[in-house]
């Protein structure tokens, strides 16, 4: 600024913000879009696995008598398994698609079918994690009214499992919401 209060054209000139290219944003949110769709593979990856390693047998009085836990024993937690694996492998054959939108930044038409399938998925995921969360929370607490009891306390290590294997899946539905979130946006700045 001058003395008097006038104004120089340099002066309006740096306080303006510079503009960020959309072109480099739109490459920015591609990236994390590929870094989060493995994120979410990994998680989907390892609710399965682990729920479908989850077993535990306990002896009873008699030596030939034996109570065993499993996962295929409740077909809600074989459904947990099932939506799993199916996100997984819809996430690592969806990577291709992310991998091109970096290198392509102005695709629109995958970008929509990404968001619609990725909001399938996440429904699915989001069934079978919800339902395997009702099992576990009677395994762990039971009901009275319906005659359930908490068999938790003798199944200690199959419980431990179950309920872990309930982190992944919740992880990778947050990161299918942020994906769709991502990819509105992506669009939105077309």
């Amino acid at each position: 600024m001058k003395a008097g209060g006038a104004v120089d054209a340099t002066d309006k000139e740096a306080s303006k913000p510079i503009p960020i290219p959309k072109v480099r944003v739109s490459r920015v949110l591609s990236v994390l879009d590929f870094t989060l769709r493995v994120v979410a593979a990994l998680g989907t990856l390892a609710s399965a696995i682990a729920m479908g390693a989850s077993q535990e047998t306990l002896p009873f009085a008699a030596q030939f008598v034996r109570f065993r836990a499993r996962y295929k024993d409740l077909p809600t937690l074989m459904f947990f398994v099932i939506a799993n694996s199916i996100v997984c492998v819809y996430l690592v054959l969806s990577l291709p698609l992310s991998f091109v939108h970096i290198i392509w930044t102005a695709a629109k038409t995958s970008r929509i079918v990404l968001i619609i399938s990725d909001t399938v998925m996440m429904g699915l995921l989001t069934a079978g994690a919800s339902a395997a969360t009702a099992i576990v929370y009677l395994a762990h607490y039971g009901n009275s009214s319906t005659n359930w009891f908490a068999f938790c306390r003798q199944f200690n290590s199959f419980c431990g499992r179950i309920s872990g294997s309930l982190i992944g899946s919740f992880v990778a539905i947050t990161v299918l919401v942020l994906l769709i979130i991502m990819q509105s946006v992506a669009i939105s700045r077309r």
